[in-house]
Parts: structure tokens; sequence; C-alpha cells
């Protein structure tokens, strides 16, 4: 699909069918989050996809907000493997594990495959629930699927500021 069209398209999906994400689709779309930039190449990015009855139920602990997709990625960063910025107030982890979570996005858009990304949950909670390692920050949700019959964005979705809103030119 055309980027512009793949951005202009692509919304939160709410209610996810039963159907189960293609495993070639779901390739795909991890091989997008490999390939996505981080800071000095560190790609201390972890993606943890979760699809068995036992992991989805963990996930089902800490947030209301799976809406029955079939496969939800967690995407986390090794917390050390980070660059840590001039100043020593940030590090690149967060916004390495964003710049990841944000390439699956657009690839499932890309390959058609529904997704949303979900921030509603305590990451160290989802964490904890998952086993994950201690080094390990747990940044986003990807739920991943295909959108229930009669789903759709919400009514804001194309409601947009004016470039004059959000851009200035110094």
């Amino acid at each position: 699909m055309e980027f512009t069209k793949v951005v202009a398209e692509r919304y939160s999906c709410k209610n996810f069918s039963t159907r189960k994400v293609e495993a070639e689709k779901l390739t795909e779309i991890l091989e997008a989050g490999r390939l996505a930039p981080t800071t000095k190449n560190f790609q201390e990015q972890r993606i943890y996809v979760l699809q068995s009855e036992e992991s989805l139920a963990k996930l089902d602990k800490v947030t209301p907000c799976r809406y029955g997709a079939p496969t939800c990625l967690v995407v986390a960063f090794d917390k050390n493997s980070v660059f840590t910025y001039p100043g020593g107030k940030r590090d690149s982890g967060v916004e390495d594990a964003a710049i990841v979570a944000t390439h699956l996005m657009l690839a499932a858009a890309n390959a058609g495959v529904d997704s949303c990304w979900l921030n509603f949950f305590d990451p160290d909670e989802l964490a904890k629930e998952l086993g994950l390692p201690e080094n390990e920050e747990v940044l986003v949700i990807l739920d991943l699927g295909y959108a229930a019959e009669g789903a759709g964005p919400l009514a804001n979705h194309g409601s947009r500021k004016p470039l004059s809103e959000t851009v200035a030119y110094l």
C-alpha cells in the first residue's frame, strides 16, 4: 500500500474478530520492527508475541483494552542497553521502543492487519505477570488482528488540527 494511504486509513481498532493473524503477515510486521532505527543502532527493543490462551489471560489481568485481539505485541526495551544523552536527564529507551512500535503498527496496516496502541496498563505489573527480566521496561502493547463486523474508527478519528496549530517555523 502507498505510505500516505497507510497513515491516512490506519485507525485504532477497538473490536476485533476471532480471525487469527497469518504467520507470514506477523513475520512481515515483526521484520518492520527489527528494521526500525534506534539510537546508535543499539537495537535495545524486545518484542513479545502473545497468542496463547495463557499469555492473553495474563494480559487481560492488567488491562481491559485487548478488545478481543487474537495477537498482542508487548514492546519493551533493555534498560542496560540504552544511550544516555548529554546532560544525563534522558536516555534512548522510550523513544527507540516507540519508533519500533510505530513501525510495527504501520507495517500491520500495510499488511491489512488492524491494530490498537495500548498504554492503559501498569507496565511493571505486566512485566511481572509475563515474567520478563528485571532489566527490561515495557512501553506499549499493540493489539493485532482483524476488525469485527461493524467495527471502525472512533467518531473523532478524522479530526486533526491544522498544521498551523502544531508546527512552528523558527
